[in-house]
């Protein structure tokens, strides 16, 4: 039986070049990779069954869009594949009514927002003058589960029609209505920030929610602007989550507290910034590879002493 370290499925093409870089680095620095897609998921399926080839570890990249690759994982599962985000922890912790409540739990701070049952239990949408008054106007409305890549955020309603008609999207889901929360500017940047958990280590950047430019957030910067928090903010929602990784937005804002804004979203979206102008810098990649590496060390170890 062939053994390899890493599995990566994906089906969006632009996973191709950080695919690609994945398997340049971890095989430079020795480990074994596999990858799978749609042409060669039931060859591969087949090969797993016939105990032709095990991965230690598998990191998918299709199956929240592509259901033809459930059997895969369920498959992985029984052969006790080491899971990277295993889609029973994801489906909790991407639900933003959920994390909204956790992380006031765990005192963090959070938009004042009104959560919404779905409109399928529910069809009237009770806010009081009060809550609609503290809210003001522009707001921000967004479903709690069916998101991604700010889908079906509108972040600047301007009524209750628009809560009215954004409901009627997504009669199953929940929805957060939320006040605006608006950044300082440090020095002419908007301080609004995306980090990467990346298996035990905040990857911060700069990142503008206006236009979705990246730059990197350097130990310099945190110093000068005491931007700690952030750090501290994310490894909370990973100890939270429990995730191996995933990407949190979290905003400086006026009135001088850090706020989370995005709470989680676990397929970062990892287009290489040398290649596409809104992509992720290429030294966030690359840390986020390394990382990924030391990851697959302690898996390797963990398997040689059963």
């Amino acid at each position: 039986m062939q053994i390899f370290d890493l599995a990566i499925s994906f089906e969006w093409e632009f996973d191709t070049d950080f695919v690609n870089l994945m398997e340049k680095n971890l095989q430079s620095s020795g480990f074994t990779t596999y990858i799978i897609q749609k042409h060669n998921l039931v060859e591969t399926i087949e090969r797993l069954s016939n105990k032709e080839i095990h991965f230690l570890a598998y990191f998918d990249r299709a199956g929240d869009v592509d259901y033809d690759f459930v059997p895969l994982t369920n498959l992985l599962i029984r052969k006790r594949t080491y899971l990277i985000n295993p889609y029973s922890k994801v489906v909790t912790y991407i639900n933003k009514a959920i994390m909204h409540n956790l992380l006031i739990r765990h005192k963090i701070h959070v938009p004042f927002t009104i959560i919404l049952p779905p409109l399928k239990t529910k069809k009237d949408t009770v806010i009081s003058i009060k809550e609609w008054e503290y809210i003001g106007k522009p707001f921000v409305i967004k479903p709690a589960f069916y998101t991604g890549g700010k889908e079906g955020v509108i972040v600047n309603a301007q009524s209750l029609f628009d809560v009215i008609e954004e409901r009627r999207k997504l009669p199953d889901d929940r929805y957060l209505i939320q006040k605006k929360i608006y950044p300082q500017y440090l020095e002419g940047k908007r301080a609004w920030f995306r980090i990467i958990w990346a298996f035990g280590e905040a990857l911060p950047s700069w990142w503008n929610d206006l236009t979705d430019l990246y730059q990197v957030l350097t130990d310099d910067e945190i110093k000068k602007y005491n931007l700690h928090k952030l750090i501290s903010i994310t490894k909370k929602i990973a100890a939270i989550s429990g995730l191996d990784y995933f990407s949190t937005e979290i905003t400086l804002a006026e009135d001088n507290n850090f706020y989370a804004i995005d709470y989680l979203n676990d397929q970062c979206d990892m287009r290489l910034r040398s290649i596409h102008p809104d992509g992720v810098p290429d030294e966030i990649v690359t840390k986020f590879i390394e990382k990924l590496g030391d990851k697959l060390k302690k898996i390797k170890r963990a398997y040689h002493l059963q």
